[in-house]
């Protein structure tokens, strides 16, 4: 039972990669289900850009990006949008503009 999901990507705001993941753990979970598998729910780790124990701020996972060294500004990546235009039923294959 996977209970979190996330994937560290390097680049700060255009992050294809992290989408790029999101929709090939979503596409497996998709036949699981249609296989009789019994999901409850979802959730991409993380939300925001957060402290992680071992990394500190330096690994990013989050879906909005945040400043944390001055500002503590937070944005919305790339991933954040495509997430919220699957959520509100596009298909795992919506490309976001950059």
């Amino acid at each position: 039972m996977p209970t979190s999901d996330g994937n560290k990507v390097e680049d700060i705001v255009n992050d294809w990669k992290r989408i790029k993941f999101h929709k090939s753990y979503l596409a497996a979970l998709a036949k699981a289900m249609r296989n009789g598998g019994h999901v409850r729910g979802y959730f991409a780790w993380s939300l925001m850009d957060n402290f992680e124990w071992i990394r500190g701020y330096d690994t990013r996972f989050g879906l909005f990006y945040v400043d944390h060294l001055k500002t503590l500004e937070r944005r919305p990546k790339l991933s954040a949008h495509w997430f919220t235009s699957f959520l509100g039923g596009y298909p795992l294959n919506f490309h976001p503009s950059e």
